[in-house]
């Protein structure tokens, strides 16, 4: 007899297809911390951690032909389209034996978002969104030594600014869906980590229940 689960694992054809895996989309502003509580949800709840910016990275690292018209987009200072990034985390969701994803950085704007669920079929879990005053990232990314050279005040205001623009409306579109898990991201790593476990808890409760 086929239960509702059953009839929720099967693909179009009426087969039983593959479970999809868990995915958290990770917004945060430049500085807002989500990179070190990314690290801590890996650690502590067993999730992948997919960066984007990583992901592309090392595409263009690998000299592939792919990876040189990355190059090239990011060089003439267009933005790389939603299909390419999409492809990269599909397949590094694909190749990982771990069905928990955390996805950092993505989407970066509505049309991000629309082409995801569209292109992967796979619609996020929730959205953890670290929310952090401009000051306090300002703050951050002046006193960090990284030596990034994006990290000077005109450049973090402007990367701020894009955030506020491009991101808003994902994390507005997820919001009326009942979507959006918001962490106070002004407080210091372990404060902001009590939140977020506060998320993972009960998720990972349900799991060994």
């Amino acid at each position: 007899m086929g239960s509702t689960v059953d009839a929720a694992n099967k693909g179009v054809n009426g087969t039983a297809s593959a479970k999809k895996p868990t995915v958290i989309f990770v917004l945060g502003g430049p500085g807002s911390g989500k990179g070190t509580q990314c690290a801590y949800i890996v650690e502590h709840y067993g999730y992948t951690h997919l960066s984007a910016g990583d992901l592309l990275r090392a595409e263009i690292k690998s000299g592939s032909e792919n990876g040189t018209m990355i190059q090239n987009m990011i060089k003439e200072g267009k933005i790389v389209p939603s299909e390419v990034t999409i492809k990269l985390l599909q397949k590094a969701i694909q190749e990982n034996g771990n069905d928990k994803f955390l996805i950092d950085g993505f989407p970066r704007n509505e049309e991000n978002r629309a082409a995801f669920e569209k292109v992967t079929e796979i619609e996020p879990k929730f959205v953890l969104f670290f929310d952090c005053p401009e000051e306090e990232m300002e703050r951050r990314l002046l006193g960090r030594n990284q030596g990034r050279e994006d990290d000077n005040i005109e450049t973090i205001r402007k990367r701020f600014k894009v955030f506020l623009e491009s991101s808003l409306p994902v994390i507005q579109y997820y919001e009326a869906k009942g979507k959006v898990r918001k962490i106070h991201a002004a407080k210091p790593i372990e404060d902001v980590f009590q939140e977020v476990k506060a998320v993972f808890t009960p998720e990972a409760e349900k799991v060994e229940a």
